[in-house]
């Protein structure tokens, strides 16, 4: 968005400078809108499932920004000569659905003919503009977590080569499912001072943006950083690493100091492109164990405590 004319408008709280999961927008000093918007191309077979991994994957955002989803409109490129309206009704359906258990009303959206299908939602909601969750605001000192293990880029790729079983491919499908709920609910007590959700450029891409915006490095522990299954490291051992991964990588290295401890499978594991991935959160130690309580008492699969932040180092951050 470099370069293009931007009306200054002092209520939007939030824009794309700080590449933060989501717009705000001030309506008064209690009420701000979270807007965002994502649809992708399918990653599993099941038209359903598809339907509601980027349904999933799109309220993220709002989740991520401590927000609370009130309306979503469908996202729809699909070619129909290739697909019938059954099965893009599936997809819509499983859409739905999963816009449904996020207590959220969906109220439309729009549908165009495309070479490849595409499906996600444009989504509004609702946050107090005092306890937004964004990448600016971690101090030194506070603990991060992580709400959902890492690998399904890597998973979903050893499924398109057949060598992943259908129990793993379950496993991960209902992880990219589910709904990251939990960062409204930490929001609303006000117990973290910065966050983001873990999508496209990965836990180190995602988090590099946090200390750029925050001014902190970060100091992780990669031995207790989880993955999905014990499977993924033999994956990525037999090569099953998609080309986004790789490039997130190739990036990460230019601003992570890795241990000589640290494998090349770790490398990519933390640099892995995730598919409506779990939340990364900044919490002052005080509150931790509060925090913890409340992310699984909403939902979350895991509260996994990966690293620390410290004062900004040279390097944005420091893997162990």
């Amino acid at each position: 968005m470099r370069g293009l004319t931007n009306y200054p408008d002092p209520n939007l709280l939030i824009g794309s400078a700080s590449s933060d999961d989501a717009a705000v927008y001030k309506i008064s000093d209690d009420l701000a809108l979270v807007q965002t918007l994502d649809f992708f191309t399918p990653i599993v077979d099941d038209p359903y499932l598809f339907g509601q991994i980027a349904a999933a994957n799109s309220l993220s955002d709002v989740y991520a920004m401590g927000g609370k989803p009130i309306t979503a409109m469908n996202i729809v490129a699909v070619p129909t000569e290739h697909l019938s309206l059954e099965t893009i009704n599936e997809i819509l359906k499983g859409g739905a659905d999963k816009v449904a258990e996020a207590e959220c009303a969906l109220s439309g959206g729009h549908t165009v003919q495309n070479p490849e299908p595409l499906y996600g939602l444009s989504v509004t909601g609702t946050v107090n503009p005092h306890r937004v969750i964004a990448n600016a605001g971690a101090k030194p000192g506070d603990h991060l977590l992580l709400t959902k293990p890492l690998g399904t880029g890597i998973i979903s790729t050893a499924i398109k080569r057949g060598i992943a079983n259908a129990e793993l491919e379950k496993k991960a499908s209902k992880q990219m499912a589910a709904l990251n709920k939990p960062g409204s609910a930490l929001a609303s007590v006000g117990l973290t001072r910065a966050g983001t959700d873990v999508t496209g450029f990965g836990l180190l891409g995602h988090l590099s943006h946090m200390c750029r915006e925050s001014g902190v490095t970060a100091r992780l522990d990669s031995s207790v950083v989880p993955a999905i299954d014990p499977a993924v490291i033999d994956f990525i051992k037999q090569g099953c690493v998609p080309g986004g991964s790789r490039e997130n990588l190739r990036l990460a290295k230019e601003f992570t100091t890795f241990a000589s401890g640290v494998s090349e499978e770790l490398q990519v594991l933390l640099a892995d492109a995730q598919t409506s991935g779990g939340l990364l959160l900044a919490v002052h130690p005080d509150h931790l164990k509060e925090a913890q309580d409340i992310l699984y008492s909403a939902g979350a699969q895991i509260v996994a405590e990966i690293g620390l932040l410290s004062s900004a180092d040279e390097m944005p951050v420091v893997v162990s």
